[in-house]
């Protein structure tokens, strides 16, 4: 009987450590992918042909970042091709806030074609 209840009391134990263990990993994911305060903002340059022709969009990026707040890689998630290209070489010159470790975060850069130069 006291076999039973001390195999019973070191399964929760095992359950209780891993469901710890498993929640922090998880939070420490979602602290990972949350949003980095952008402190350096360089604006895509809007191909003139295309803002000439009324052709815009929104390119939506996935920016890669490190600990000390440079981009390490952008990935196009969507939008049109030669816009995404600009989009990315403009983000690829943000500066971020630093953190504790590198990070991830989705951007959106609207071309509108409609907008006042500035």
């Amino acid at each position: 009987m006291k076999s039973s209840i001390r195999t019973i009391n070191a399964r929760r134990v095992i359950v209780c450590v891993m469901t710890l263990v498993c929640s922090a990993w998880v939070c420490m994911a979602l602290a990972q992918e949350g949003s980095r305060k952008v402190i350096k903002r360089v604006e895509a340059q809007y191909p003139a042909i295309l803002k000439q022709r009324g052709i815009g969009g929104v390119v939506k990026l996935k920016v890669f970042i490190l600990a000390n707040g440079k981009v390490k890689d952008t990935e196009v998630l969507g939008g049109n091709a030669i816009l995404a290209g600009e989009a990315q070489k403009a983000v690829q010159q943000w500066a971020f806030a630093p953190a504790a470790a590198d990070s991830t975060m989705e951007v959106s850069i609207v071309f509108d074609p409609h907008a006042a130069a500035e």
